[in-house]
Protein backbone atom coordinates (compact mmCIF):
# COMPACT_ATOMS: atom_id res chain seq x y z
CA UNK A 1 0.00 0.00 0.00
CA UNK A 2 1.15 3.34 -0.48
CA UNK A 3 0.56 6.18 1.83
CA UNK A 4 -0.10 10.02 0.98
CA UNK A 5 0.42 11.13 4.62
CA UNK A 6 3.72 12.94 3.89
CA UNK A 7 4.70 14.97 1.31
CA UNK A 8 6.85 18.37 0.34
CA UNK A 9 3.82 19.33 -0.75
CA UNK A 10 2.44 22.18 1.39
CA UNK A 11 -0.82 20.24 2.32
CA UNK A 12 -1.41 16.83 1.36
CA UNK A 13 -4.62 14.80 2.35
CA UNK A 14 -4.43 11.89 4.40
CA UNK A 15 -5.31 8.33 1.79
CA UNK A 16 -3.95 5.04 1.01
CA UNK A 17 -3.96 4.01 -2.45
CA UNK A 18 -4.99 0.36 -1.77
CA UNK A 19 -4.64 -2.84 -4.30
CA UNK A 20 -8.90 -2.07 -4.28
CA UNK A 21 -8.50 1.32 -5.73
CA UNK A 22 -6.09 0.16 -8.41
CA UNK A 23 -7.69 -3.00 -9.68
CA UNK A 24 -11.24 -0.46 -9.48
CA UNK A 25 -9.16 2.45 -11.85
CA UNK A 26 -8.43 -0.58 -13.94
CA UNK A 27 -11.77 -1.66 -14.37
CA UNK A 28 -13.26 1.89 -15.34
CA UNK A 29 -10.59 2.78 -17.25
CA UNK A 30 -11.96 -0.46 -19.60
CA UNK A 31 -15.51 0.55 -19.41
CA UNK A 32 -14.67 4.04 -20.70
CA UNK A 33 -12.89 2.72 -23.51
CA UNK A 34 -15.70 0.97 -23.89
CA UNK A 35 -18.37 3.34 -23.71
CA UNK A 36 -16.53 6.02 -25.86
CA UNK A 37 -17.25 4.51 -29.05
CA UNK A 38 -21.14 3.44 -27.79
CA UNK A 39 -21.28 7.51 -27.24
CA UNK A 40 -19.56 8.63 -30.32
CA UNK A 41 -22.45 7.68 -31.99
CA UNK A 42 -25.22 10.14 -32.05
CA UNK A 43 -27.72 8.02 -31.98
CA UNK A 44 -27.09 8.64 -28.48
CA UNK A 45 -27.61 12.24 -28.07
CA UNK A 46 -31.54 11.13 -26.44
CA UNK A 47 -28.98 8.61 -23.89
CA UNK A 48 -26.64 11.71 -22.88
CA UNK A 49 -29.67 13.78 -21.92
CA UNK A 50 -31.28 11.06 -19.84
CA UNK A 51 -28.08 10.22 -18.25
CA UNK A 52 -27.89 14.19 -17.52
CA UNK A 53 -31.95 13.81 -15.60
CA UNK A 54 -30.45 10.57 -13.84
CA UNK A 55 -27.64 12.83 -12.45
CA UNK A 56 -29.86 15.79 -11.23
CA UNK A 57 -32.92 13.65 -9.90
CA UNK A 58 -30.05 11.34 -8.16
CA UNK A 59 -28.08 14.10 -6.64
CA UNK A 60 -31.13 16.44 -5.37
CA UNK A 61 -32.85 13.36 -3.85
CA UNK A 62 -29.91 12.34 -1.84
CA UNK A 63 -31.11 15.92 0.03
CA UNK A 64 -34.65 14.93 0.27
CA UNK A 65 -36.27 16.31 -2.97
CA UNK A 66 -39.16 14.50 -4.36
CA UNK A 67 -38.95 15.06 -8.03
CA UNK A 68 -39.10 12.31 -10.43
CA UNK A 69 -37.22 12.24 -13.43
CA UNK A 70 -40.51 12.56 -15.53
CA UNK A 71 -40.67 15.94 -13.81
CA UNK A 72 -37.28 17.17 -14.37
CA UNK A 73 -37.83 16.49 -17.77
CA UNK A 74 -40.50 18.89 -18.00
CA UNK A 75 -38.87 21.32 -16.25
CA UNK A 76 -35.95 21.31 -18.73
CA UNK A 77 -38.57 21.64 -21.50
CA UNK A 78 -40.46 24.60 -19.83
CA UNK A 79 -43.31 22.63 -18.98
CA UNK A 80 -45.57 23.22 -15.96
CA UNK A 81 -44.89 20.74 -12.88
CA UNK A 82 -47.14 20.47 -9.99
CA UNK A 83 -44.50 20.29 -7.63
CA UNK A 84 -43.19 22.26 -4.08
CA UNK A 85 -41.71 25.66 -5.64
CA UNK A 86 -38.20 24.91 -3.59
CA UNK A 87 -38.27 21.47 -5.27
CA UNK A 88 -38.66 23.07 -8.83
CA UNK A 89 -35.70 25.77 -8.22
CA UNK A 90 -33.68 23.27 -6.71
CA UNK A 91 -33.88 21.87 -9.92
CA UNK A 92 -33.70 24.36 -12.46
CA UNK A 93 -30.81 25.80 -10.69
CA UNK A 94 -28.82 22.06 -11.04
CA UNK A 95 -29.56 22.11 -14.79
CA UNK A 96 -28.38 25.29 -15.08
CA UNK A 97 -25.13 24.25 -13.02
CA UNK A 98 -24.72 20.90 -14.70
CA UNK A 99 -25.16 23.01 -18.56
CA UNK A 100 -22.01 25.42 -17.61
CA UNK A 101 -20.12 22.80 -16.32
CA UNK A 102 -17.38 22.81 -18.71
CA UNK A 103 -16.87 26.13 -18.45
CA UNK A 104 -15.01 26.07 -15.04
CA UNK A 105 -11.84 24.88 -14.10
CA UNK A 106 -11.93 22.39 -11.11
CA UNK A 107 -9.10 24.26 -9.04
CA UNK A 108 -10.37 27.75 -9.61
CA UNK A 109 -11.65 28.89 -6.32
CA UNK A 110 -13.40 31.90 -8.48
CA UNK A 111 -14.94 29.07 -10.44
CA UNK A 112 -16.44 27.15 -7.14
CA UNK A 113 -18.14 29.73 -5.55
CA UNK A 114 -20.19 30.78 -9.10
CA UNK A 115 -21.02 26.81 -9.41
CA UNK A 116 -22.41 27.03 -5.49
CA UNK A 117 -24.19 30.59 -6.51
CA UNK A 118 -25.69 28.85 -9.34
CA UNK A 119 -26.60 25.68 -7.60
CA UNK A 120 -28.43 27.52 -4.45
CA UNK A 121 -29.71 30.62 -5.80
CA UNK A 122 -33.28 31.59 -4.30
CA UNK A 123 -32.58 28.70 -2.77
CA UNK A 124 -30.20 30.49 0.45
CA UNK A 125 -29.12 34.07 1.23
CA UNK A 126 -24.93 33.06 1.53
CA UNK A 127 -25.19 31.38 -1.89
CA UNK A 128 -21.44 32.06 -3.31
CA UNK A 129 -20.00 32.69 -0.16
CA UNK A 130 -18.39 30.62 2.22
CA UNK A 131 -20.16 29.91 5.77
CA UNK A 132 -19.54 32.52 8.55
CA UNK A 133 -20.50 30.59 11.54
CA UNK A 134 -20.03 26.70 12.29
CA UNK A 135 -22.21 23.65 11.15
CA UNK A 136 -22.68 20.23 11.77
CA UNK A 137 -23.87 17.31 9.72
CA UNK A 138 -27.30 15.91 11.16
CA UNK A 139 -28.98 12.70 10.69
CA UNK A 140 -32.06 13.22 12.44
CA UNK A 141 -31.55 14.60 15.76
CA UNK A 142 -27.79 13.27 16.24
CA UNK A 143 -24.77 15.56 15.06
CA UNK A 144 -22.63 13.08 12.84
CA UNK A 145 -19.44 15.39 12.01
CA UNK A 146 -18.87 19.04 13.52
CA UNK A 147 -17.28 20.81 10.55
CA UNK A 148 -14.16 23.05 11.03
CA UNK A 149 -14.76 26.42 12.63
CA UNK A 150 -15.67 28.85 10.28
CA UNK A 151 -13.15 31.09 10.13
CA UNK A 152 -10.57 27.90 8.92
CA UNK A 153 -12.54 27.49 5.68
CA UNK A 154 -10.80 30.24 3.85
CA UNK A 155 -7.49 28.52 5.01
CA UNK A 156 -8.51 24.91 4.22
CA UNK A 157 -10.18 25.16 1.09
CA UNK A 158 -6.88 27.38 -0.88
CA UNK A 159 -5.06 24.26 0.36
CA UNK A 160 -7.48 21.28 -0.98
CA UNK A 161 -7.65 23.74 -4.13
CA UNK A 162 -3.93 24.21 -4.52
CA UNK A 163 -3.54 20.40 -3.91
CA UNK A 164 -5.72 19.82 -6.70
CA UNK A 165 -4.05 21.77 -8.97
CA UNK A 166 -0.64 20.00 -8.13
CA UNK A 167 -1.31 16.17 -7.34
CA UNK A 168 0.57 14.19 -9.42
CA UNK A 169 -2.00 10.90 -8.49
CA UNK A 170 -5.06 10.03 -11.21
CA UNK A 171 -8.40 11.57 -11.31
CA UNK A 172 -9.82 9.11 -10.41
CA UNK A 173 -8.65 9.15 -6.94
CA UNK A 174 -8.04 12.72 -7.05
CA UNK A 175 -11.80 13.57 -7.34
CA UNK A 176 -12.72 11.31 -5.01
CA UNK A 177 -9.96 12.60 -2.32
CA UNK A 178 -11.34 16.07 -3.18
CA UNK A 179 -15.25 14.76 -2.51
CA UNK A 180 -14.56 13.66 0.84
CA UNK A 181 -12.19 16.58 1.61
CA UNK A 182 -14.81 18.83 0.43
CA UNK A 183 -17.46 17.33 2.64
CA UNK A 184 -15.41 17.27 5.85
CA UNK A 185 -14.93 21.15 5.42
CA UNK A 186 -18.54 21.63 4.85
CA UNK A 187 -16.97 25.15 3.44
CA UNK A 188 -21.12 26.11 2.71
CA UNK A 189 -24.00 26.67 4.98
CA UNK A 190 -26.29 24.81 2.88
CA UNK A 191 -25.61 22.40 -0.49
CA UNK A 192 -22.47 20.89 0.58
CA UNK A 193 -23.51 17.19 -0.61
CA UNK A 194 -24.65 18.51 -4.37
CA UNK A 195 -21.93 20.86 -4.31
CA UNK A 196 -19.14 17.93 -3.34
CA UNK A 197 -20.96 15.61 -5.98
CA UNK A 198 -21.20 18.58 -8.89
CA UNK A 199 -17.14 18.84 -8.52
CA UNK A 200 -16.49 15.20 -8.08
CA UNK A 201 -18.19 15.13 -12.08
CA UNK A 202 -16.22 18.00 -13.12
CA UNK A 203 -12.92 16.74 -12.18
CA UNK A 204 -13.53 13.51 -13.62
CA UNK A 205 -15.34 15.11 -16.68
CA UNK A 206 -11.99 17.10 -17.44
CA UNK A 207 -9.70 13.97 -17.25
CA UNK A 208 -12.25 12.11 -19.55
CA UNK A 209 -15.05 14.54 -20.71
CA UNK A 210 -17.82 11.56 -20.72
CA UNK A 211 -17.91 11.86 -17.23
CA UNK A 212 -20.28 14.69 -18.20
CA UNK A 213 -22.94 11.96 -19.25
CA UNK A 214 -22.49 9.46 -16.78
CA UNK A 215 -24.72 9.18 -13.99
CA UNK A 216 -22.54 8.71 -10.99
CA UNK A 217 -25.02 10.61 -8.34
CA UNK A 218 -27.94 8.13 -9.19
CA UNK A 219 -25.90 5.20 -8.09
CA UNK A 220 -24.98 7.24 -4.99
CA UNK A 221 -28.78 7.89 -4.44
CA UNK A 222 -29.18 4.14 -4.99
CA UNK A 223 -26.81 3.51 -2.00
CA UNK A 224 -26.93 6.61 0.32
CA UNK A 225 -26.45 4.77 3.75
CA UNK A 226 -23.18 3.23 1.96
CA UNK A 227 -22.04 6.64 0.70
CA UNK A 228 -22.92 7.97 4.53
CA UNK A 229 -21.02 5.00 6.13
CA UNK A 230 -17.67 5.39 3.52
CA UNK A 231 -17.80 9.24 4.85
CA UNK A 232 -18.14 7.82 8.48
CA UNK A 233 -14.96 5.63 7.80
CA UNK A 234 -12.92 7.74 6.36
CA UNK A 235 -13.48 10.68 9.36
CA UNK A 236 -12.55 8.22 11.90
CA UNK A 237 -9.27 6.84 10.20
CA UNK A 238 -8.07 10.27 9.30
CA UNK A 239 -7.52 8.56 5.94
CA UNK A 240 -10.36 8.86 2.76
CA UNK A 241 -9.47 5.18 1.50
CA UNK A 242 -12.72 4.04 2.31
CA UNK A 243 -14.55 6.81 0.62
CA UNK A 244 -12.70 6.64 -2.01
CA UNK A 245 -13.29 2.89 -2.61
CA UNK A 246 -16.77 3.23 -2.47
CA UNK A 247 -17.07 5.60 -4.59
CA UNK A 248 -14.83 4.09 -7.51
CA UNK A 249 -17.29 1.27 -7.07
CA UNK A 250 -20.18 3.24 -7.57
CA UNK A 251 -17.97 5.26 -10.48
CA UNK A 252 -17.74 1.78 -12.32
CA UNK A 253 -21.75 0.62 -11.42
CA UNK A 254 -22.23 4.02 -13.46
CA UNK A 255 -20.43 3.42 -16.12
CA UNK A 256 -21.92 0.32 -16.61
CA UNK A 257 -25.33 2.02 -16.20
CA UNK A 258 -24.73 4.30 -19.03
CA UNK A 259 -23.92 1.98 -21.54
CA UNK A 260 -26.67 1.70 -23.96
CA UNK A 261 -27.72 -2.57 -24.74
CA UNK A 262 -26.01 -3.74 -27.54
CA UNK A 263 -28.25 -3.81 -30.62
CA UNK A 264 -28.69 -6.61 -32.51
CA UNK A 265 -26.81 -6.94 -35.47
CA UNK A 266 -28.98 -6.51 -38.62
CA UNK A 267 -26.41 -8.97 -40.80
CA UNK A 268 -27.00 -13.00 -40.46
CA UNK A 269 -24.11 -15.16 -38.55
CA UNK A 270 -21.15 -15.68 -40.84
CA UNK A 271 -21.34 -19.16 -41.15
Amino acid sequence: MMSHQDSKMSYQPPYTITPKILHLIAEISENLGRLSILMEQSANLRLRRINRIRTIQGSLAIEGNTLTEQQITAILEGKPVIAPPREIQEARNALAAYEQLEQWQASREAHLLDAHLLLMHGLIDEAGTYRHKGVGVMRGDQVIHMAPPANRVNILMGDLLSWLKTTPDHALIASCVFHYEFEFIHPFIDGNGRMGRLWQTLILSQWNPLFIHIPVESMVYAQQEAYYQALNESTSQTDSAPFIEFMLTVILEACLLATPPRQPSSHPPSI
